[in-house]
C-alpha cells in the first residue's frame, strides 16, 4: 500500500498559512495535521459594531459601510487564510463558480444581522486537522451545532465545557459496544480522532444560531460534495469507510455515486435521540470499519477509537 504526504510550505495556498510537513502511511496511526496559522482578524468570535471579527451581532440592523467591506473582505480570504493546503489545492476549482459567489454574498448578509456558527475561523476546520491524503473514515453530518459555544468546525464534536449532545452520547456508546476498552469521555471534541483521519464533515459548514437547516441548500452541499468526490478519487488509496446516519446522508453517498467495490458505505438510522433506537445503537459501525480497514490495508491500519477516552 502506498504512503501518503501532505504538501510542504511551498505548496502554501497564501504566504500567511504556516504548513508542517507530514507524511503518514494508512497502515499506521501517527497523528498528522497541517498546521495553518490563522490570521488575527479571524481570531475573534462576536463583535458589536467593531471591524476586527467574524460574527456580528447587529439586532439594529444599521451596519456601517466599513463594517460591511470588512465583512466581505474576510470571506473573499476565508478559503485562503483558514483551509488546510491539501483541501484547497483540492477545491480551489470550485471558489470561482457561481454557486460559490453566491454562497459569499448569502453569509455576507447573514454575518450582517446575525450570528453564524461555528466562528469563521473554524468554518474549515476540518481541513486542517484531516489532510485529505489522511483521510481513512468519512462520517457525514448536516449542519453544525447552532447553539451557542458548540459548533467548531467537526460534525457531531463539541469543545469542552459543553455538555455532550444526544448524538454524540448515542456514538460514544455505539463505540463503547463495539471497542471493549473504550471508555466513554465526558467531553466531547473529537478532534483526536480527526488527527487519526476520521473526516468529520458536516455537508452544510455554517448555520444561523439557533435556527437549524438555515443554511442548507445555500451552495454547501455542493462545495462538500466536491470534497467527498476528492476522497474517492484519490488514485492511491485503494478506498476509504464513509458512515451515512440517517437519510439525508444516505441521499448525499447516493448522489455521489461511490464505488462501493472500492469504497465501504455503512450506512444506518442517525444518532439522535429521536431515531437511535431505530438502528443506530447496535449497528457495529466501528467495529465494520476497523474489520475493513484492517482486512484493506493489513494490519495497523484500525483506527484507535479509544484515543479520545485517553
Amino acid at each position: 500500500m502506498p504512503k501518503v504526504t501532505s504538501e510542504s510550505t511551498s505548496s502554501s495556498p497564501a504566504p500567511d498559512m504556516l504548513i508542517t510537513k507530514a507524511t503518514r502511511s494508512l497502515k499506521t496511526t501517527t497523528k498528522t495535521t497541517q498546521q495553518v496559522s490563522i490570521p488575527s482578524s479571524f481570531a475573534q468570535t462576536t463583535f458589536r459594531r467593531s471591524v476586527s471579527s467574524v460574527t456580528i451581532s447587529n439586532p439594529a440592523n444599521t451596519l456601517p459601510t466599513e463594517l460591511h467591506a470588512t465583512i466581505s473582505a474576510q470571506l473573499d480570504v476565508l478559503e485562503r487564510d483558514t483551509m488546510g493546503p491539501s483541501w484547497y489545492e483540492a477545491l480551489k476549482g470550485e471558489f470561482e463558480k457561481s454557486y460559490f459567489s453566491k454562497l459569499k454574498i448569502f453569509l455576507a448578509s447573514e454575518l450582517s444581522t446575525s450570528t453564524i456558527y461555528p466562528p469563521l475561523k473554524d468554518v474549515y476546520y476540518w481541513s486542517r486537522i484531516t489532510p485529505l491524503d489522511n483521510v481513512k473514515v468519512v462520517i457525514l453530518g448536516q449542519d453544525p451545532y447552532h447553539n451557542v459555544g458548540q459548533a467548531h468546525g467537526l460534525s457531531f464534536s463539541v469543545l469542552p465545557p459543553t455538555a455532550l449532545p444526544g448524538s454524540l452520547k448515542n456514538i460514544y456508546k455505539q463505540i463503547a459496544a463495539d471497542v471493549p476498552t473504550f471508555q466513554i469521555p465526558t467531553t466531547g471534541d473529537l478532534t483526536p480522532l480527526a488527527r487519526l483521519g476520521i473526516l468529520w464533515l458536516n455537508t452544510s459548514l455554517t448555520v444561523r444560531a439557533h435556527k437549524a437547516g438555515s443554511h442548507a441548500r445555500k451552495g454547501w452541499e455542493t462545495l462538500t460534495a466536491q470534497a467527498i468526490k476528492a476522497v474517492t478519487s484519490r488514485p492511491e488509496n485503494p478506498g476509504v469507510v464513509f458512515m451515512a446516519w440517517g437519510l439525508p446522508a444516505q441521499k448525499t453517498c447516493d448522489k455521489i455515486g461511490i464505488d462501493e467495490t472500492k469504497h465501504l458505505v455503512l450506512r444506518s438510522a442517525h444518532p439522535s435521540p429521536l431515531s437511535a433506537y431505530r438502528g443506530f445503537l447496535g449497528n457495529e459501525h466501528f467495529k465494520l470499519a476497523n474489520e475493513w480497514l484492517k482486512q484493506k490495508y493489513g494490519e495497523g491500519a484500525e483506527i484507535d477509537w479509544t484515543v479520545i477516552s485517553q
